[in-house]
């Protein structure tokens, strides 16, 4: 090339590079805001949340004493989560999301051994409170339910310390997106409770239970320790029912489908405009259909019915977006770590190898890997330490993993949630620790009664 035309390039460049950073020295802000817009709705939301946690919502602690001789099924608990999820479903409008901050509801359903001693808790706001005591009376019209104390706040906050030491993790499912590995797809249901029998025993003292493994376990616990268990649920809003349409994508995947017309993902109208500027219209000759005898649903092995059989099962009843996390605490001179795998035997019982499974979540267990570079393990205490205190933290405040962005949760229906958190009977987990009601709830004396 000859020097002229370098010399002409090089002078030219430099004059566009003036009057780009003229332009910027004027103009600078009117990019500012797009830049900034993400930082500034983020910042704008939470202040506007926090504002709304401390002024208008008021949560409560409810205990739930079970009646000791109840015969009522895991069943009757899907019903009361049935209920639970039309009671506190109110997904705020944009002006009670951006400018009040308020949030959809949750409510967390709790079971916490204070040294052996079993006891139910759910925290919920106050104005919901007779309507959460009416959706579970109505299943368990003989259990007692009282407010509580915290008794998260019955221990050091400032933990773990000299005297107090814990371990704890929170759950994810093991099915994960394949276009986002780091999202779990929730339209595969985990074990339920009507696939530990295959037939229904009708003697009570004969029924599998899975909540009786933990009541098992959590009997152990000895004093000066504790073994927390939280599941955090909200309603799905309709925002967030893509977990439905992914379910049915994943159905005729499995089905062996063609794609539905909803789910064919076509280039945008601009994108094919300007593809038939530059190359011109393409002739695309239409291809035969392939005359199929059989149907796909025919060709599908026993397994991969039960799978389409599955989700389809799962996306019918009403979801939750769930998190769920355990901690298990103590007294330094009392603390045996090894009990922390009471937690992971419970959860573990809802596994299945085709479908779904609850797992720990390896970005908020408390477990730091050491790393190939040397120096850097250095910092694993200290990083070990503000992982504790961020998951108590969360556990205390009811905050998500992530808080304070979104996101970490996965959808549970009604149905795998009953069979996580039920209250079964004396006969099916005879368990001394546990809180029970021993005489029937009398109604009230000035109740007007037929003669």
């Amino acid at each position: 090339m000859p020097f002229e035309n370098l010399l002409f390039y090089k002078t030219t460049g430099k004059a566009v590079l003036s009057y780009l950073i003229e332009i910027l020295k004027i103009w600078w802000w009117v990019i500012l805001p797009f830049i900034l817009r993400k930082p500034f709705l983020f910042l704008w939301r939470s202040w506007r949340i926090e504002h709304w946690l401390s002024t208008v919502y008021k949560p409560i602690l409810l205990e739930i004493k079970i009646p000791r001789e109840s015969i009522k099924p895991i069943r009757a608990m899907e019903d009361v989560m049935a209920s639970l999820h039309s009671v506190i479903y109110h997904p705020p409008d944009w002006w009670e999301t951006w400018m009040d901050g308020q949030l959809q509801t949750s409510l967390s359903l709790e079971i916490a051994s204070f040294g052996g001693a079993i006891h139910f808790f759910i925290r919920c706001e106050q104005s919901y409170r007779d309507s959460v005591e009416a959706a579970i009376y109505a299943q368990y019209p003989d259990a007692e339910i009282s407010q509580a104390d915290d008794y998260t706040k019955l221990v050091p906050q400032d933990m773990p310390n000299k005297d107090w030491d814990f371990w704890a993790t929170d759950y994810t499912l093991l099915r994960k997106k394949s276009d986002k590995p780091g999202e779990p797809l929730s339209c595969y249901p985990i074990l339920t409770y009507k696939k530990f029998e295959k037939e229904p025993e009708i003697i009570e003292e004969k029924r599998v239970d899975p909540v009786a493994t933990l009541f098992e376990a959590l009997s152990k616990v000895k004093p000066g320790q504790q073994f927390w268990v939280q599941i955090m649920i909200k309603p799905v809003t309709k925002d967030e029912s893509k977990w439905i349409e992914e379910g049915i994508i994943e159905r005729d995947r499995v089905a062996k489908r063609e794609a539905t017309e909803g789910s064919i993902k076509t280039k945008p109208m601009v994108l094919e405009a300007a593809e038939i500027l530059l190359k011109g219209a393409s002739e695309e000759e239409p291809q035969p259909k392939s005359e199929q005898i059989f149907p796909p649903e025919m060709k599908l092995t026993p397994g991969e019915r039960d799978i389409v059989a599955a989700i389809e099962e799962k996306i019918s009843k009403p979801g939750f977006a769930t998190s769920i996390r355990f901690i298990y605490l103590g007294k330094k001179d009392v603390f045996f770590k090894p009990n922390l795998r009471l937690g992971f035997s419970f959860f573990g019982s809802f596994a299945t190898q085709n479908l779904n499974s609850l797992i720990p979540w390896g970005k908020t267990i408390t477990k730091i890997k050491k790393s190939r570079i040397l120096p850097l393990n250095l910092l694993i205490p200290r990083r070990l330490y503000l992982r504790q205190r961020k998951i108590f933290r969360n556990y205390v405040n009811r905050d998500g993993p992530l808080h304070p962005r979104p996101g970490g949760d996965f959808v549970l229906n009604t149905e795998e949630l009953a069979t996580i958190f039920h209250f079964p009977s004396w006969r099916v987990a005879p368990v001394p620790g546990v809180a029970r009601v021993e005489a029937r709830r009398r109604a009230p004396p000035e109740l007007p009664v037929e003669e």
